[in-house]
């Protein structure tokens, strides 16, 4: 190990982070940045350079020094696993896991004598050393004061070719409850409409939202204001799914094992802001003001989530550090950044939800191709029959894990990172007839899928090994003749394309695509092909647009996953056997669903992808910014998967 290095990682250990500039520095030592010396254009040309070594072998974070303003961008400085702990201080995301699990256990015990009740107090007196502290004076964040702000000094990206415009894409964000003064640091998307004003694009379910909410009902104007920068702590803990009345700032000093210093605003002085931000935008919303048109922004789901309206946030300061660096991100196709912004996430709320919650559960693991919410799998040590339902009920009533689509539940020694050996187990264990259980409820309200906004369908599969009151008749586990499947398919009528790839390695599911032309298709087609004598032994079948990459079983996965709502695409078939089992087979509608081949009366979102002038500049610049080997646009493979110029689908 180099001498930098190990001083480094020393630093990152022991020492919270003093600024973002740390945070830069370390990530420089660790080989883990690129400089970008010659101006790329924050419209849509950073955002592809991005987009190609987020997905490369060569993913590393990006300085971008020459943006045409004043101030660097820096982007995907959490676009790693490795990036993601180091930005939290650790070496592996599973140390904060056990270190909140040991702090749970702790303060849990049977406390049986004085003395035991003494050796708690230093821990205690270490939740004291966490709480966030008001100083008095001016903060770092404010040694440039702009009275009469102006946004186009911020390098603001526009990111995709179809986004309504630039979008601060890392904005922590504050705010407080007028009845009782208690702060939210939330992360909500801003698009920038002029010098001094932004939308403001705040969910209903969330707490700022409810926030707005209560100053509506007073007729007063909101205080708000966004922290950019600082310590990669305080963008992590924004984004963190913490109970209400909870303060994310006590979370960011419990990971920097630090407190985090504030300092109050300069025109909004009832919020109080990281005194090490590198920019803090003040400005408030008015609750009596018409809200404005926000949108399109090309989203985390892979999709752009359309136009609506949402509340305007009027900007009457801007202050930095003299020396500030403007942090920003891109979300689109996945794997992108905040893929490891939520495997944190996954990692650090594992041990509240076992401890307070789901006292069985092992592990979890939220595979990119589900976008967080869509698929999450969990594995139990289970003890009785119907535990994975138990599982189900609680962790669909569990904060943000309402929003959850697909649940996978495993029990064993099952690894959830092997996605071949866990298909495997749950599909050796699955009745399809028996194990699946089908439920409605919230829904992301980025959940294109669902027929109303912000309300669909939910599976939970149930691929635990079945105690004997568990089942109701044998499941048939017959072995595929694949070659027999595969010719067989050729003269079935609306098979477009065949990926057999996981009944190869022993799973029983197959992909097909197929050219939408009529009402009902998918819904044929699923009868049709479980009447084949050779479709015997297959227990899943998914079914995805004949413009889908079938051979491709992440893309096609990630288009299952983000155009089926379980209740409505479902088509589940199953026949008793002469001899006592059960055959049966589950068919996924993943077909982008339409108004006139599915009675889908809400707009359906193009795929994000680079417009053709955008990759062909990159192309050309690649070696001038010395990026390392070239990398193809990974939009380049999307391209037969958008309909039109508009953000949604024409």
């Amino acid at each position: 190990m180099q001498e930098d290095s190990l001083a480094a990682r020393i630093f990152v250990l022991y020492m919270a982070y003093k600024n973002l500039q740390a945070f830069i520095d370390v990530l420089e030592k660790e080989g883990e940045l690129i400089r970008v010396k010659e101006f790329v254009n924050p419209e849509l040309e950073i955002t592809e350079i991005v987009d190609r070594l987020s997905k490369s072998k060569n993913n590393k974070a990006l300085l971008f020094e020459n943006t045409g303003t004043d101030f660097p961008i820096l982007i995907n400085s959490m676009g790693s696993e490795r990036r993601m702990s180091l930005a939290l201080g650790v070496d592996d995301l599973d140390d904060i896991k056990d270190d909140i699990e040991g702090l749970f256990k702790m303060l849990t015990s049977p406390k049986e004598s004085i003395l035991d009740k003494i050796s708690l107090l230093p821990k205690l007196g270490q939740f004291a050393s966490w709480m966030p502290k008001v100083k008095s004076g001016k903060g770092a964040c404010q040694e440039v004061i702009h009275r009469e702000p102006d946004l186009s000094i911020l390098p603001v990206m526009k990111c995709w070719p179809r986004d309504g415009g630039p979008f601060v894409t890392l904005p922590v964000i504050h705010t407080k409850d007028p009845n009782n003064g208690i702060r939210n640091v939330g992360m909500y998307r801003m698009q920038i409409y002029d010098k001094t004003s932004t939308g403001m694009h705040w969910h209903k379910h969330k707490v700022s939202a409810a926030h707005f909410n209560e100053y509506k009902k007073l007729g007063k104007r909101m205080p708000v204001a966004v922290c950019l920068g600082g310590d990669p702590a305080y963008t992590y803990a924004a984004t963190a799914p913490l109970p209400e009345n909870v303060d994310e700032y006590m979370l960011a000093g419990f990971l920097r094992k630090k407190k985090v210093e504030l300092v109050k605003c300069i025109t909004q002085p009832d919020i109080e802001v990281p005194n090490d931000a590198d920019f803090i935008i003040e400005g408030y919303i008015d609750p009596d003001e018409d809200l404005k048109i926000e949108g399109p922004f090309g989203d985390h789901t892979g999709f752009y989530s359309l136009q609506d309206l949402y509340p305007i946030f009027h900007v009457t300061c801007i202050t930095h550090k003299k020396n500030a660096v403007y942090p920003s991100t891109i979300v689109g196709i996945p794997p992108q950044e905040d893929a490891w912004i939520g495997k944190a996430t996954e990692r650090i709320f594992l041990a509240p939800i076992k401890m307070t919650m789901v006292p069985e559960i092992q592990d979890m693991n939220m595979p990119v191709e589900g976008v967080f919410h869509n698929l999450v799998t969990a594995r139990i040590e289970k003890s009785f029959g119907g535990q994975a339902q138990k599982v189900m009920n609680a962790m669909w009533g569990a904060g943000q894990m309402m929003f959850n689509k697909i649940l996978a539940v495993v029990d064993g020694n099952e690894d959830l990172n092997d996605y071949e050996g866990l298909a495997r187990y749950v599909f050796r264990n699955l009745n399809p007839a028996t194990d699946l259980y089908f439920s409605q409820g919230p829904m992301d309200v980025l959940d294109h899928s669902c027929s109303k906004m912000g309300f669909g369908g939910k599976l939970c599969i149930d691929g635990t090994k079945k105690h004997s009151e568990e089942i109701m008749y044998p499941c048939a586990n017959e072995k595929v003749d694949i070659p027999a499947l595969l010719e067989r398919l050729k003269g079935v009528d609306d098979v477009e394309g065949v990926n057999a790839q996981l009944l190869e390695k022993d799973i029983p599911c197959l992909l097909v695509s197929l050219k939408k032309n009529r009402k009902r298709q998918a819904y044929e087609l699923s009868h049709a092909l479980y009447e084949l004598e050779e479709m015997a032994g297959i227990k899943m079948t998914l079914i995805v647009d004949d413009y889908v990459d079938v051979s491709d079983l992440s893309a096609s996965l990630w288009q299952v996953c983000n155009n089926y709502d379980p209740r409505r695409d479902s088509v589940l078939k199953d026949t008793l056997l002469e001899n006592g089992m059960q055959k049966a087979c589950l068919f996924v509608d993943g077909t982008r669903k339409t108004k006139e081949f599915d009675d889908f009366k809400r707009d359906w979102p193009n795929i994000i992808v680079s417009d053709p002038e955008t990759i062909k500049a990159i192309d050309e610049k690649w070696e001038s910014l010395n990026l390392g080997e070239f990398v193809k646009s990974p939009s380049l493979k999307f391209a037969k998967s958008v309909f039109g110029e508009r953000a949604e689908v024409s």
